[in-house]
Formats: structure tokens, C-alpha cells, sequence
């Protein structure tokens, strides 16, 4: 059962939002949601809402706009194209058939594997343009939209320069529409804060939503508000929400309504590991939540400062702590192995860091979880080397193997998917039929390989990195921060590694 929060209009331009996956993850989805409130209630567009297991038919449907948020998502892209009959390639449809185009964090990094595929692209904040683009598409033919939107900032037409789309926070986003369908299920999701002012070298969460924009205290206290009105299921988003001004004052204004008697699940995703406070755990635990995450990236100091993880170790041990003794009962900690210039006592520190963690959290339920280094465009470590896979796949059992002698649980992403995603993130307009292939072929780890044999296609500079002087494919984006600044901030990085490891030589 679907409710929604919002007023729809229905117009007679037909725009079917695609998201790339089934339904349960697309009613999960905050922007996607939104920009689909936001194509719902504009006059004389028609919306509807298609995905992998829910599609309707695209006769009469002006444009087809995906949402693609995780790099595997060509797949969810090709399997609905295909089901609606329509070619993969954009020079392949001709006018009679609708305009397509897509945003979402993949586009936004780099839509260069891609553009083949679309009419056109929208790069950066999706809210502001994606309302220009409805004008113009409700008004205008194919040709001519594709002429006007032109104009728009934030609109890639292929082989055009564009600008990224950034906008200030004068609306607050939340779930539009609560489903019991939903991966979370029935959840009143509120945009809290967007960005990140931490700037870690490896992150596009942070790089690519420059700057840090916090919303209005009184817009998400109204939220909440709307929120308990419709469900008891609270969660707040955003890559550094405690860095809100008046994060203590959202979370004091949820705990005194659960004080006073309202039932409440409140969900956070992660904890901001500098920043954990007894209050901040109390209210989680009075809000349900039993376990969380925290993001330490790498157990030695040296490695931390190095992707800029300005984070001590006893920042480290004082967050576990904290959630012990204010009512959480696990917490999973989350980091990553094959970061840029790591050593084998890097590796080694995840032990050392265990024992202690063990020691003084005896009974508390800790694990470990993590992932291989994936160097993505618009961060500082984008010209980086993948570490080899058998390099990797060592370290990963090694870890596997003495956690669980000190009796951790730990898990880790798979290796050779890690590789892939770099391939894809990195790639180039090259990939082009080699994505169509691998879709063809079903998707599996063995058609990536089977693929790349068969259209004899190099990849190894999107693993292998690049030289800070080459051109990058997605260059041609206009970007904050531009990218003489991450060149300066890789080089700052490297002298303070060569920096770290001539004094630990000599001490």
C-alpha cells in the first residue's frame, strides 16, 4: 500500500521515471523519489513510475528519464530499454520515439561510458534543472528540446561542454511516498545534510557535492512533524549529518517526543566517529536502534592521514566505548585494504587495533566489514593504481584468518566485482558495447572477462591509473572544485606519505 504525501497533478505529457532496479530499492530511493514528486506535481506532465519487475508500456511517453546511483546499474538500464523495445544506442531512435536521459551519482562523476546510450545527461543537484527540463520537454518537439536544453546548467548533451549543477538547500527533501514495499518499509526519510566537509582523498560523496549545505533546523523539524504524522519510522540522512549546526537539536527534539510517550524508530545509518556523544546513543537506543557503523578506513594513523581520515585512535576506541555504555549492542566497523601506498604493517595495525578494541569492549559485539580501495573521478586519488587482485585476495585471508583467531566476524565486498566498478568508474566512450555485451551475456562476473576477449578491448589504464598531466574523460566537466585543486591535494597527500614513512624509518 502506497501513501502519498503530496498532491499530484496529471498532465498530458507523458514522462516514465525509470529506476534501474526493482521496485522495493526504487521506493527506497530519496532522490529518485523526489524527482519524481517533483514530475508529478508539475502541470501537463504525466508521470509514471516504471523499474526491472514493474514496467508499462512507453507508447505516447515523451522521454524516459533513469536514475542511476551505483556503477552496475547499466544493467537495470539495458533490461528495461529492452523490454520496452527500444535501442540501446540513442542514434538508433529516431524522432517517433521518446527522449531518454538520466542523472544520478554515476552520471555525475563521469557519464562518459554512457553517453551513447542517452539523449542527454543531467550532472550535479537534480532538483532546479530537472523542473527547467520539464518545461522545455512538455513544450517542445525532440529536436527542439534537445536545441533548448542546450542552455540549461547541469545538462550534458554528449560531446558538449557542461556545467555542474549545484543548488542551495531552500527545500528540504523527504520521502514522498511511504510504501510497505519499500526496502525500508514504510520509512519517512529526511535529507539532513548535504556534503561533506571532511574531504576525504578517495570519497565522491564528499568531492562531488561540494560544498556542505546543511538544511533549515525549522524546515526538518517540520518534516518530522509530517513525518509522525503518516508513520512511526524516522530516519536522517546525509554523509555528515552531525556536522549539522543544530544536530543536537534535532536529536533532543526526537528524544523528548519518545520521552513523552511517542513511539518513534529513528534510524541513522552511521555514526561520524569523532563526533559520537552519549546523548547522540541514548536517543538511538530510545529510538530502537540496536547496532551502527562507524567509518574508520584504515587501522593505522599513517594510512588515515594519508587519504585525509584526520582520525586518532582514541577517537576511535572513545566512539566504541560511548556506544557500549549508552545501550547499543554491536557496532560494525567499517574500513578498507589496497588505499594508495599501503604496507604490510598497515595491515598489521588491524590487529594491534582489534586487541585493544577486544580488551576493553569485552561482550560487546564488534565486526568488521571491508572493501577494496576503488579509486573514483572528482577525488583527489582519481589518477591512482588498483591494487592487484591476487594482492588483495591475500590480504583479505590474512585478515579473514587472524580477526577470527581474536574473534572477530568479518566480511568483505568481493575482489573481482571491486574491479570491475573500478573499470566502469573510470572508463571512457570505449566501454560503450562492451557494457551491451556484458549485458547480452548476462551480467555475471564471466561475462565481463568473456566480453573483453571477444571485442579485444584494453582496459588497463582504468586500472592501472593515470598520469597527472593526461587528460581525464571527464574533464570536459565544469566542476568545484576544478581540477588544478585535487591535482594539488593528490601531490599534498604523497608528500606527507613520503613524509610519514622517512620518520617512521628513522625512529
Amino acid at each position: 500500500m502506497e501513501k502519498l504525501l503530496y498532491k499530484p497533478n496529471i498532465g498530458e505529457y507523458k514522462l516514465l521515471m525509470a529506476y534501474p532496479a526493482i521496485e522495493e530499492f526504487a521506493l527506497a530511493s530519496l532522490g529518485y523519489m523526489w524527482l519524481y514528486k517533483i514530475a508529478d506535481q508539475t502541470e501537463g506532465i504525466n508521470a509514471e513510475r516504471i523499474s526491472t519487475d514493474n514496467i508499462k508500456s512507453a507508447k505516447d511517453a515523451g522521454a524516459i528519464a533513469f536514475s542511476m546511483s551505483f556503477d552496475f546499474d547499466f544493467m537495470g538500464v539495458f533490461e528495461i530499454l529492452e523490454k520496452l523495445n527500444l535501442p540501446f544506442y540513442a542514434k538508433m531512435r529516431d524522432d517517433s520515439m521518446p527522449l531518454i536521459f538520466a542523472g544520478g551519482p554515476v552520471i555525475t562523476t563521469n557519464p562518459e561510458p554512457y553517453k551513447a546510450f542517452f539523449d542527454f545527461m543531467i550532472i550535479g543537484d537534480g532538483e532546479e534543472c530537472f523542473r527547467k527540463v520539464l518545461e522545455i520537454l512538455k513544450n517542445n518537439d525532440k529536436p527542439e528540446a534537445l536545441e533548448l536544453l542546450k542552455n540549461i546548467e547541469g545538462v550534458y548533451i554528449p560531446n558538449n561542454p557542461v556545467k555542474k549543477a549545484t543548488v542551495e538547500l531552500n527545500e528540504i527533501i523527504y520521502t514522498p511516498i511511504l510504501s510497505d514495499k519499500s526496502y525500508f518499509k514504510d520509512t519517512f526519510i529526511i535529507e539532513v545534510a548535504r556534503g561533506c566537509m571532511n574531504r576525504c582523498a578517495f570519497c565522491t560523496a564528499s568531492y562531488t557535492n561540494l560544498p556542505f549545505r546543511a538544511n533549515d533546523y525549522d524546515k526538518i523539524i517540520d518534516a518530522i512533524d509530517l513525518g509522525l504524522e503518516n508513520t512511526d519510522k524516522i530516519a536522517l540522512l546525509g554523509a555528515q549529518i552531525s556536522a549539522h549546526p543544530k544536530f543536537n537539536e534535532i536529536m533532543d527534539y526526537i528524544r523528548a517526543k519518545i520521552e513523552a510517550g511517542r513511539k518513534i524508530e529513528l534510524g541513522i545509518s552511521s555514526l561520524r566517529t569523532d563526533s559520537v556523544t552519549p546523548r547522540m546513543v541514548q536517543t538511538l537506543v530510545l529510538g530502537g536502534q540496536k547496532h551502527s557503523t562507524i567509518a574508520i578506513e584504515a587501522a593505522s594513523e599513517r594510512l588515515r592521514r594519508f587519504i585525509n581520515k584526520n582520525l586518532k585512535e582514541e577517537q576511535i576506541l572513545n566512539a566504541i566505548k560511548i556506544a557500549r555504555e549508552n545501550g547499543l549492542k554491536g557496532l560494525k566497523i567499517y574500513s578498507m585494504i589496497g588505499i594508495p601506498t599501503e604496507t604490510e604493517e598497515d595491515i598489521q595495525e588491524f590487529l594491534r587495533l582489534g586487541k585493544c578494541i577486544k580488551e576493553e569492549n569485552k561482550g560487546f559485539n564488534i565486526e568488521f566489514s571491508f572493501s577494496t580501495f576503488v579509486p573514483k573521478p572528482q577525488t583527489p586519488l582519481q589518477w591512482c593504481k588498483r591494487e592487484d587482485t591476487k594482492s588483495l585476495e591475500k590480504k583479505q585471508k590474512f585478515l579473514e584468518k587472524e580477526l577470527a583467531k581474536l574473534g572477530f566476524q568479518s566480511k568483505f565486498s568481493s575482489i573481482k566485482w571491486d574491479y570491475w566498478q573500478t573499470v566502469l568508474s573510470r572508463g571512457d566512450e570505449t566501454l560503450s558495447p562492451f557494457l551491451i555485451e556484458v549485458y547480452k551475456k548476462g551480467g555475471k562476473i564471466g561475462a565481463y572477462r568473456s566480453a573483453l576477449k571477444e571485442l579485444n578491448l584494453n582496459i588497463s589504464k582504468f586500472i592501472n591509473g593515470f598520469d597527472i598531466e593526461e587528460p581525464l574523460p571527464w574533464d570536459f566537466i565544469e566542476n568545484y572544485p576544478p581540477k588544478h585543486l585535487l591535482v594539488n591535494e593528490y601531490k599534498r597527500l604523497l608528500k606527507k606519505a613520503k613524509k610519514n614513512f622517512s620518520q617512521e624509518a628513522r625512529s
